[in-house]
């Protein structure tokens, strides 16, 4: 074991209508989502790895660092965890800047950010002065991010942070936690429910259903994995797509590059040379057997059928490769019955430019994502 082991953990916990049984190793860096519908386990494993639920059974080590091995338990506040929550239980009494030295003011006594460099990375510079009472839902996670993080905590744990606010105010703090995310050196476990925030920010996912971990690996795998798409939902299942920005073209669009060759977009607000990570749901890729031609959609990769996956309604999934590239499309069985499909088969993978959404572009996180 060394300092970069990372985290290892088999829980156990038995309640009425019940059961959680978990076994993972999460890596030592980087974002892992951990992920799946309500009551599937995910907020029990939290606690468990925090020290708060004390019922659960089994061990958690850290980095080689043994915090619970049957009945014997470390502490909770001497495994340095940092805490998130869907509120931000902020001290309504503080200004963000106490709130903030709070944090610090409990955290080991080290080199690290200050105040005003976690108010940078936040952008929460301009709320120093402000009571909690008068912060956006957004501004008040953004804070309380800023809390965990000055803590110096070894892991940071989010338990669905972004679930209560609405959708433009998701969108503001995606960004911040993809922030976040880059420049913290520590890992991060990532509560959610919601795939398009998994697919944004995540490096790791796990994913969980009725108390168990069903599916875990790096997030470009997970996603573009077939038998994810049940409990992703089959109209959120797609992949993840690395990709660099080589230009921005002035009729808007722009040029990035793949490993399967040219991706263009509506415009995507980086600067050139910037790594991207792009979701591309499979409902929006078609299947030609020939390249077509005369046809709006600009792009089209060749590729070669690897796997075809049914599913209980009337549709299927295909995976497809490009080089590099993984891409899947979701197409009626009688579609895939009439082009022949069948693992191995050269055809060619259409996209509409306009068909991804803004919110499904990210700045590219560390390791490969597609």
């Amino acid at each position: 074991m060394n300092g970069s082991e990372g985290l290892f953990l088999t829980i156990r916990l038995a309640r009425p209508g019940f059961n959680l049984s978990v076994l993972a190793r999460l890596p030592p860096l980087g974002l892992t989502a951990v992920f799946g519908r309500s009551g599937a386990g995910k907020s029990t494993v939290l606690r468990a790895i925090a020290g708060l639920e004390t019922e659960a059974q089994g061990e958690i080590r850290f980095n080689g660092t043994v915090w619970q091995a049957g009945q014997g338990r470390m502490p909770a506040h001497k495994r340095r965890i940092g805490y998130v929550f869907q509120d931000a239980r902020l001290f309504p009494h503080m200004s963000v800047r106490r709130n903030l030295e709070y944090g610090l003011d409990r955290a080991p006594r080290q080199p690290g950010p200050t105040v005003e460099d976690v108010a940078a990375l936040l952008g929460i510079g301009h709320l120093l002065d402000r009571r909690p009472a008068t912060l956006s839902g957004g501004e008040a996670q953004r804070v309380a991010m800023g809390r965990a993080f000055l803590s110096r905590p070894q892991l940071l744990l989010m338990d669905e942070p972004l679930a209560a606010l609405d959708q433009p105010r998701k969108a503001e703090i995606l960004p911040y936690i993809e922030k976040l995310r880059d420049v913290a050196e520590i890992p991060i476990l990532y509560v959610s429910h919601s795939v398009a925030e998994v697919a944004r920010l995540a490096n790791h996912i796990v994913l969980m259903e009725e108390g168990s971990v069903v599916l875990a690996g790096p997030a470009h795998t997970v996603m573009a994995d077939p038998t994810a798409a049940p409990f992703f939902g089959v109209r959120e299942a797609g992949v993840l797509i690395e990709a660099t920005i080589v230009a921005h073209h002035a009729d808007g669009l722009t040029e990035l590059a793949t490993r399967g060759g040219p991706l263009y977009l509506p415009h995507a607000g980086r600067a050139p040379g910037s790594v991207i990570r792009v979701r591309v749901l499979a409902q929006d890729v078609m299947i030609a057997l020939r390249k077509p031609e005369g046809i709006s959609a600009l792009n089209v990769f060749p590729v070669t059928v690897t796997r075809i996956r049914d599913g209980d309604g009337p549709g299927v999934l295909v995976s497809l490769a490009s080089g590099g590239l993984d891409l899947m499309a979701r197409i009626t069985k009688r579609s895939a019955n009439a082009l022949g499909l069948r693992p191995g088969l050269s055809c060619h993978a259409v996209l509409k430019t306009v068909a991804v959404d803004p919110s499904d572009i990210g700045a590219g996180a560390d390791g490969p994502t597609g």
